[in-house]
């Protein structure tokens, strides 16, 4: 399964042997769980532990929900309230997926920028990186396909809205819109469509995931130092890991319980609070709401969006250049779509040949600026495109572009990293004490 020198599960009974021959299913769990791992990961590392418990805690809600909701658009809405009223216990089994999801992508935000910052994208683990951004995306598709189904106002208006984009595609733009809704606009079918799709997307995630896992124990983990691990004996490795159970198990599944505390508080005592109440008015084709926002993991994209009007000049210059085909509205999705492509290609972006960012003085700066430019986007993507708020959303999506396009290729070349740790025994020492 890997690799690295770690010692290999070797049965012990007839019974074992004879199950070992023919499906080596305790031999797949085995080195899965005793894999060697850089003893000096932190606290920024249990977040996969986090995703993986939340996957499962989506998937396991929503199949019980979706025993009792009805995809149809005149029964939609009343299903879901069926659900809060008469279920036993449906109400709360729907505030955990609704508050899932916002779980869900907390937790694969820090690990997406932890993943930047200690240049977990780089060599030899671009694969993995590639495939967690292909997990992303289809969690951003799975939510809101999500998002539709209780068919409330914002549901139906935002449904409109986000596949409206499709139709900004020249020349094939309005046939691509009509294939996703399976109409002219959204009804019947587009309902259809989502809950199928939205039922269906959370097992090949799961499928991801677990190629995912593959990915990186076959690289192994990367680590605060950005230091390799030594493979080439299992003296080596045991100086710089420990095995992944017990010892980083249990950490892991402590900090989830620190999770899991804040998230069941959350759940018990402030449910909505991510929710718009909009939403809980059941969907109206005639009736459109003031303030079309979606949810909030979707905003600072959202706001990049919106930050590309027909005023602003590189708007303009590719509306000249490409003899007209490229308008505003186009070229905000291209602007949206862009910077998620900009997050997959950090491998290649980046020049530096230091992983971690904790021996880049420079990087530091502006990776700290990236995380406030991002929460920025969250705001100002929640804000209505009025006032200042379209400026601000320009200068935060011109930093998000300015930060992988311009200052990563640069500092690769002017900056001059701190001397690193020589192995990752050498910086768990530095950072614990030598053990005795």
């Amino acid at each position: 399964m890997s690799g690295i020198p770690h010692d290999n599960y070797e049965p012990k009974t007839r019974i074992e042997k004879w199950i070992d021959s023919r499906l080596p299913a305790v031999r797949f769990v085995h080195d899965f769980l005793m894999i060697p791992t850089p003893k000096n990961l932190n606290w920024w590392w249990i977040w996969g532990m986090v995703l993986t418990f939340t996957l499962v805690l989506q998937i396991v809600t929503g199949v019980v929900l979706v025993m009792h909701y009805t995809p149809q658009v005149d029964l939609a809405f009343s299903s879901v309230e069926h659900i809060m009223r008469d279920v036993n216990g449906g109400y709360m089994i729907r505030y955990f997926h609704l508050n899932g999801a916002s779980l869900f992508f907390v937790a694969v935000y820090i690990h997406i920028f932890r993943g930047l910052y200690y240049g977990s994208y780089k060599a030899p683990r671009e694969i993995t990186w590639i495939i967690g951004m292909l997990i992303y995306l289809l969690m951003m598709a799975t939510a809101f396909m999500g998002y539709v189904l209780p068919w409330g106002q914002m549901s139906f208006h935002g449904t409109a809205v986000i596949t409206g984009l499709f139709g900004a595609i020249p020349f094939i733009g309005p046939e691509i819109q009509t294939w996703l809704l399976g109409a002219s606009a959204v009804g019947q079918p587009a309902l259809n469509r989502f809950f199928s799709l939205h039922y269906l997307l959370p097992f090949i995630i799961a499928g991801l995931v677990i190629v995912h896992f593959w990915a990186f124990h076959s690289t192994g983990s990367n680590n605060p130092a950005g230091v390799e691990m030594r493979k080439t004996s299992k003296e080596e490795v045991k100086k710089d890991s420990l095995t992944f159970w017990p010892y980083f198990v249990m950490k892991d599944l402590f900090a989830l319980s620190v999770v899991l505390v804040v998230f069941v508080a959350i759940v018990g005592f402030m449910p909505n609070y991510l929710g718009e109440p909009v939403n809980y008015v059941p969907a109206n084709p005639l009736q459109t709401p003031t303030h079309i926002v979606p949810e909030w993991y979707f905003l600072p994209f959202y706001a990049i969006l919106r930050a590309f009007t027909a005023d602003v000049w590189v708007v303009m210059f590719a509306h000249w250049i490409s003899f007209g085909i490229i308008d505003a509205k186009f070229f905000g999705v291209l602007a949206m779509f862009g910077a998620i492509l900009v997050i997959a290609l950090a491998p290649w972006l980046d020049t530096s040949t230091v992983r971690s960012g904790r021996f880049r003085p420079m990087f530091k700066w502006w990776f700290a600026g990236l995380a406030v430019d991002f929460v920025v986007l969250t705001w100002a993507g929640s804000r209505p495109a009025e006032g200042i708020y379209p400026y601000i959303s320009l200068i935060g999506a011109a930093y998000w572009f300015g930060y992988f396009l311009v200052v990563l290729p640069i500092l690769g070349v002017i900056e001059k990293p701190l001397a690193q740790p020589a192995t990752i025994e050498d910086d768990f020492n530095a950072s614990h004490g030598k053990a005795e």
